[in-house]
């Protein structure tokens, strides 16, 4: 996962491959509280890995419940509805699927068993509302304070407070359908009688209560229904483990690859995996609102295929109350139509992790869109003369997903333009390696891609340098130095004659490398000690003779130029490998400040050196480097000059970072 402080993607032009979506974020809490609420052991498989259910696990394990991770699964051992803990600070950070079950469960259980807990979040949690639930709870009999605005969290529940459970329990379903799954979760563990929940106005985003009513079934609740305006959770209800439950993929995270598909799958689908017809999750209908702008959409149990189909999408008029969260996608996909598209019925978008009409609104029209908004609706028009822009994301993940879809502005116009997403991390709460998993499906020209370029002499500090400024941009790394010693060393490996060249030659595109850290890996070995080796060294230069080795070696390093941009370090990258970089940098040092940093570095690692013999050696390779007849070490015309002998390498990532902004559209 990306956390850096954004993340520029240049302009994409195609897609294809396939992508297996993380387990859906409203199924994964819903599940974990259902565990945490029954008796006995629940082993959940598939789980999502995000900030919102590891909220939610922090949670159980302070109520007392079991929990036991191991990668994607996670085994609860539930409290059979009794408390176990009479006291607790609850901080469940943006994550409405965990802020509103739990009040509801842990207001009806303090209220029968006693207990004080307090439940926040982060600041805006402390903005979205929760008013209507704790109305419903408190007519109920719920003993609910408020520590902070009246009608948003912070709040305090406390018991024991007799229940007044006769009456029909009443809650609106016009702001957030969470509030009336908060009830259903949580009523069950007080349903001595027939309790009757009543909605107040109309129900929005009615599929995700059939998510609420299906997983309730399956931990043996058979609520009775009434249309959308009541439910019944029958007398005698008790919660029980089905032993073993899957989480299906996110619905709502499978619309941007919808999108994707539609907008840049010419040649080959891309397929999704971990959803399909047979979901729980309404948001799988977007499906039918991309078909609807032309996507060619195919569907089977848990998978879909999309192309695209019409080109340019065709604009829509959609009321979106079915696929609240997913609908976001349209309004990005809007872009590429032939006309306005305008989604209406998204008046739960106001009360989500931001405003998210205001959110969308402001930074399409950043891009250069023109887009008119209302209380419950926003119409987009396509773009035509597009603008390089960065995206606020609003610590929102979805919205930092959708403006991914900008990227491919290069399939509709000549000006193509990057597009900046800041705090790309935000995804995390749903879809933690959504940009990685993006990149593996899409592609990009070359010369689009950007590249820093950082060349030097030895012990200049060029390595440490191109690893910090990667980190800082998201960037893959390139260190060119390792390149002949980590051939010479899989060549003899594989058992060669490092005397044929074409031999070895033909071994070079296989090789899985990686640099990270500081480190070289070849597929997962870190081989970075025995590249150090004298033994290696004398490896390395048996294969540098072979033209044919010096040719795949070169073909090797230009293929490292993968999204979402490449720092390569060496002494000809910003000469001969990327003689087109975006950005060059020339990194020097003193011989006496080099050979000091040399010298600190060998007798840290327990190796004897003399710092003026090191500085003598380091002169006389400058002086080789520089007279050698093929790529002599030089800056090129348009590197830029970075001496670091007085600088720490966080000054001097700085400066690149200061120099890689000034060559920025933004």
């Amino acid at each position: 996962m990306f956390k850096i402080p954004f993340l520029d993607l240049p302009p994409l032009r195609g897609a294809a491959g396939t992508v297996r979506l993380p387990g859906s974020k409203s199924i994964s809490n819903r599940v974990l509280l259902l565990a945490a609420l029954s008796e006995g052991r629940t082993v959940v498989r598939d789980l999502l890995a995000s900030d919102d259910t590891a909220v939610m696990l922090d949670a159980l394990r302070a109520l007392g419940c079991g929990v036991a991770k191991d990668g994607d699964t996670v085994t609860i051992v539930g409290l059979g509805g009794k408390l176990l803990a009479k006291q607790a600070h609850l901080f469940l950070g943006n994550a409405g699927t965990a802020m509103r079950p739990l009040t509801a469960a842990l207001a009806v259980m303090a209220a029968t068993q006693g207990g004080s807990f307090e439940v926040s979040g982060v600041a805006r949690m402390h903005e979205r509302p929760i008013g209507d639930l704790v109305d419903a709870l408190r007519g109920l009999g719920c003993a609910i304070d408020d520590l902070g605005n009246s009608g948003y969290p912070p709040l305090r529940l406390r018991g024991p407070s007799p229940l007044a459970l006769d009456a029909p329990v009443k809650v609106r379903g016009d702001v957030s359908s969470q509030f009336l799954t908060a009830l259903l979760l949580a009523l069950p563990l007080v349903a001595e009688k027939d309790i009757r929940i009543e909605v107040i106005g109309e129900l929005i985003s009615k599929p995700y209560i059939e998510i609420t009513l299906a997983l309730l079934a399956r931990f043996g609740i058979a609520v009775r229904r009434e249309g959308w305006e009541a439910f019944v959770i029958p007398a005698g209800s008790r919660y029980v483990s089905p032993g073993e439950i899957f989480v299906e993929g996110d619905a709502s995270s499978a619309s941007y690859f919808v999108g994707l598909g539609a907008i840049a799958a010419a040649d080959a689908p891309i397929r999704i995996e971990g959803v399909g017809s047979a979901s729980l999750q309404g948001d799988v209908r977007f499906i039918e609102a991309a078909a609807a702008m032309g996507a060619d959409v195919k569907a089977g149990p848990n998978w879909l295929e999309v192309r695209r189909g019409a080109w340019p999408l065709r604009g829509i008029t959609l009321d979106c109350n079915h696929i609240p969260d997913a609908a976001m996608t349209l309004s990005v996909m809007a872009l590429y139509a032939d006309g306005p598209t305008t989604l209406t019925n998204i008046a739960s978008w106001r009360v989500k992790e931001t405003d998210r009409i205001a959110a969308m609104a402001t930074e399409l029209r950043k891009l250069g869109a023109t887009v008119e908004e209302g209380p419950d609706w926003i119409s987009v028009e396509p773009l035509k003369n597009w603008k390089a822009a960065s995206i606020h994301t609003y610590d929102d993940h979805r919205v930092a997903m959708c403006f991914s879809l900008a990227a491919f502005n290069a399939l509709v116009t000549e000006r193509t333009v990057p597009v900046r997403v800041l705090e790309p991390h935000c995804v995390a709460k749903t879809f933690p390696d959504y940009f990685e998993t993006l990149f593996d499906v899409v592609t990009a020209r070359a010369e689009d891609i950007p590249v820093i370029t950082i060349d030097g002499p030895t012990a200049s500090g060029k390595g440490t340098l191109a690893d910090e400024t990667a980190k800082a941009l998201g960037f893959a790394v390139l260190d060119s130095g390792a390149l002949y010693r980590v051939t010479g060393l899989a060549a003899r490996r594989a058992g060669l004659n490092l005397d044929d060249g074409h031999a070895v030659a033909a071994i070079v595109p296989t090789l899985k490398l990686g640099f990270r850290d500081g480190h070289v890996f070849l597929g997962e070995e870190d081989v970075s000690a025995r590249l150090r080796a004298e033994a290696t060294g004398l490896l390395a230069s048996q294969v540098a003779v072979h033209p044919p080795v010096r040719q795949a070696l070169h073909d090797l390093q230009l293929s490292f130029r993968r999204l979402p941009g490449l720092v390569a370090d060496g002494r000809d990258m910003g000469t001969a490998l990327f003689p087109g970089a975006d950005l060059k940098v020339f990194l020097t040092a003193s011989a006496a400040t080099r050979a000091e940093r040399r010298h600190k570095q060998l007798i840290s690692k327990g190796i004897s050196a003399n710092i003026t013999s090191l500085r003598e050696d380091l002169e006389a390779r400058d002086e080789r480097d520089k007279n050698r007849s093929a790529s002599p070490l030089e800056p090129a015309q348009d590197a830029l000059l970075l001496d670091n002998s007085d600088l720490s390498i966080e000054e001097s990532v700085t400066q690149v970072l200061d120099w890689w902004q000034q060559r920025r559209p933004f």
